[in-house]
């Protein structure tokens, strides 16, 4: 069997259902820097390059920089920058199978040995962009960090390193700035480089014009991404893709079919990220956090407020969630009925639904299985930050308990029941099987458990102000509606409790 290489897209060999790029899309001019050669980066912004090289929008490649040698790199080379993206998933209840071959990274550069060459690319004309993907442990400030070594050690270092080798090739001509988009999942990872990049060259740079460069040249922005991207599938998986395509691909990515990439920006950096143009899954405006606050309430708040529920009912997986009448009832309710109307954000009703039924869609995908036991981690900490803010708003706004909250709220109140401890970790039960407790609360909670009868302990929890940052007893009725439901869970189980809620309260047509 052949493997993905330039001679294959430009001879057009693969199976018939392979999108191959025309080959005049390898040929186009390198435009854009990217730190980070991960799946993400791959299956998003090059992905929607590509997409937008193929409509005539942006005409551009990528030139990665990996931070050492080997791994992926050498793969990249030996196929001359082409990587097979296979989208599987559900789009407006749809089931979408797509196999694209992206063209649109042109090399990968070794930050460690090919750093010259990096440069290189820093002082071409053609260059307009940076992306950059370094982990959320990427974005930090490293004060001993030398902007001059080569390459500089962190990745803010190097990327001043970079601006800094542009300002001197063109005499900080104020044209010749580069628009930064960050995608690192951090809140405003554009601010925070911004800070870290001014330091840095405050500190190391003692030309004065170039600090002027940095700061009014140059557009540093807030993005946000969201897509899943599970990246390499099993070996056996593997194996019947290959049969499907008509070759081999050591890069061959998977990915979900939603796609969002929002980047705040003014009309200039618009402009210049022309890609926007080519898919409706990019925005390019001035203001972002609505897209933060529909991802945090509406899909990160769900997941946390049915993960308890799903485990305790002995659902597995949420696409099986999806498949379960009651289950699926309860997240459309949740969703559509308590988190979106409590969103502490003005947006538009009309927008909300869109993107509650987007999120319904990817919940259905068959090709991720999504752990609710995975998304138990870290369970207290996620309820405060997502749903938190939530509930309160919707509590202020309507001078309601939000009925679907306060069951998940229950439910993750039993879930964090230890009985068993072992190495340090604690372990609770249901449906006859034993779950791990991934929460730095879970000591507390099974002295709490051991102590207290469910009336006391949540009294004793909504009001732990160090837990919600806020007494959530303060709430009227809120207490009262949770301690309702964590005795319904405990008296005849999660399944029973749900469908008993879901009969006396329909609230959203399902």
């Amino acid at each position: 069997m052949s493997v993905l290489s330039e001679e294959l897209v430009r001879g057009g060999v693969a199976a018939p259902g392979v999108s191959l790029p025309p080959p005049a899309l390898l040929n186009l001019p390198e435009k854009v820097l990217q730190f980070g050669t991960g799946v993400l980066l791959r299956g998003l912004p090059d992905f929607l390059v590509d997409q937008a090289n193929r409509q005539g929008i942006f005409n551009g490649r990528v030139v990665v920089v990996k931070s050492t040698d080997g791994g992926d790199a050498t793969a990249f080379a030996r196929q001359n920058g082409l990587y097979t993206v296979c989208v599987r998933g559900v789009e407006d209840g749809q089931n979408v199978s797509q196999n694209v071959v992206c063209a649109s990274i042109s090399r990968v550069l070794s930050a460690k040995s090919q750093w010259a060459d990096v440069l290189r690319v820093a002082t071409s004309p053609a260059l307009q962009i940076v992306f950059s993907n370094t982990t959320e442990v990427g974005i930090v400030l490293d004060e001993a960090d030398d902007v001059r070594a080569a390459p500089p050690r962190s990745f803010p270092g190097k990327l001043l390193a970079v601006l800094l080798a542009r300002y001197e090739a063109f005499a900080g001509a104020a044209d010749r700035g580069l628009v930064i988009v960050p995608t690192e999942l951090i809140p405003e990872n554009g601010t925070r480089l911004h800070g870290i990049l001014r330091t840095l060259a405050e500190n190391q740079v003692p030309d004065p014009g170039f600090l002027h460069w940095l700061e009014t040249a140059n557009s540093i922005c807030n993005s946000l991404v969201d897509r899943i991207v599970p990246g390499a599938p099993a070996a056996a998986a593997a194996a019947e893709l290959a049969q499907e395509l008509g070759y081999t691909d050591e890069l061959l990515t998977m990915s979900e079919v939603y796609r969002l990439w929002a980047i705040e920006g003014s009309e200039r950096v618009r402009a210049v990220l022309s890609f926007e143009q080519a898919d409706a899954g990019i925005i390019v405006q001035p203001d972002i956090n609505q897209f933060r606050e529909l991802k945090l309430r509406l899909l990160n708040g769900t997941h946390s407020l049915a993960c308890g529920l799903a485990v305790l009912g002995g659902v597995g997986t949420v696409r099986e969630a999806m498949e379960d009448d009651h289950l699926l009832a309860y997240i459309r309710h949740l969703m559509l009925a308590d988190l979106l109307p409590g969103i502490p954000y003005p947006l538009e009703e009309q927008v909300g639904q869109r993107f509650g039924m987007q999120v319904l869609d990817r919940f259905r995908n068959p090709a991720v299985e999504h752990r609710w036991l995975a998304i138990t981690l870290n369970y207290s900490a996620k309820l405060r930050l997502r749903v938190v803010p939530d509930l309160l708003h919707y509590t202020k706004r309507f001078g309601a308990v939000p009925q679907y909250v306060a069951l998940g709220f229950a439910a993750y109140l039993l879930f964090m029941r230890g009985t068993r401890q072992d190495g340090g970790h604690w372990y609770g039960g249901a449906q006859g099987q034993e779950y791990l407790i991934q929460d730095e609360q879970a000591g507390f909670f099974a002295d709490l458990w051991a102590h207290r009868a469910p009336i006391e302990l949540v009294q004793q929890v909504l009001s732990d102000v160090s837990l919600w940052d806020t007494d959530l007893t303060a709430l009227p009725g809120f207490a009262e509606a949770v301690t309702r439901y964590l005795l319904q869970l405990q008296q005849v189980g999660a399944a029973a409790t749900l469908a008993a809620m879901l009969n006396k309260n329909q609230r959203v047509a399902v």
